[in-house]
């Protein structure tokens, strides 16, 4: 069983930065397809970013291209925004995305329990 942490998370003003840790213990996690979604109250998780299992491939929301770097170990997010405050998860599938990022939250088997991440002056 695959475990997930998150950690990295805070309070930062606008254009500031963060990175976010994602540590995995019980698996492979190096075999892993990973991806990062955030979470805002009354929204829905959305995409952020993800690598597909053979390492090759990134993807990026339009949203935050240019601005976050997703590695299988952390998420470097950098220009921060008041619209990207939310709850960050990361996540991890040892079957889905050999080739291509999967970016569907509900294709994920492993979730870590969520770094809380607050942009504001």
């Amino acid at each position: 069983q695959v475990q997930l942490v998150e950690s990295g998370g805070g309070l930062v003003q606008p254009g500031g930065s963060l990175r976010l840790s994602c540590a995995a213990s019980g698996g492979t996690f190096s075999a892993y397809a990973v991806g990062w979604f955030r979470q805002s109250p009354g929204k829905e998780r959305e995409f952020v970013a993800a690598i597909s299992r053979g390492g090759t491939t990134i993807g990026y929301a339009d949203s935050v291209k240019g601005r976050f770097t997703i590695s299988r170990d952390y998420l470097q997010m950098n220009n921060l925004r008041p619209e990207d405050t939310a709850v960050y998860y990361c996540a991890a599938e040892p079957n889905r995305g050999l080739h291509t990022p999967v970016v569907v939250p509900n294709q994920y088997t492993y979730w870590g329990q969520g770094t809380q991440v607050t942009v504001s002056s």
